[in-house]
């Protein structure tokens, strides 16, 4: 029984990284999606936060899961707070920057601006 359980616990577990590193498929405008770090981002969408989770790997608790907004669609006039790890997409212009604890992407960053907020102009 435990050679069972040991099986399905390392399928549910590859099921779950799967599903955080696959791509986001038809997320509307706006739309938030966590995925593994190791994901690069998606045309179109920003990095809006990032995190810690045993489902992407690591062991040094280093940042390694992000959440990703989907910018494509969104209003003209539309503001968004995004992290610096990601460049902002045409349309978009930065109208300020900050430090934000959300946005660290990678240990011992220091408290330099590393998000922005951003402004869609066309």
């Amino acid at each position: 029984m435990s050679r069972f359980r040991t099986t399905t616990v390392a399928l549910v577990a590859a099921a779950a990284g799967f599903a955080l590193s696959a791509a986001p498929a038809q997320a509307a405008p706006g739309d938030v999606t966590t995925t593994c770090a190791s994901t690069a981002t998606p045309a179109g969408y920003v990095d809006v936060n990032w995190g810690y989770s045993n489902t992407c790997g690591g062991q040094n608790f280093a940042p390694n899961i992000k959440q990703i907004k989907q910018l494509t669609g969104l209003p003209i006039g539309t503001v968004v707070q995004a992290c610096g790890s990601t460049y902002y997409p045409a349309g978009w212009v930065q109208t300020s920057s900050y430090y934000s604890g959300s946005c660290v992407s990678f240990p011992n960053q220091g408290f330099n601006n590393n998000a922005w907020t951003i402004k869609r102009v066309s």
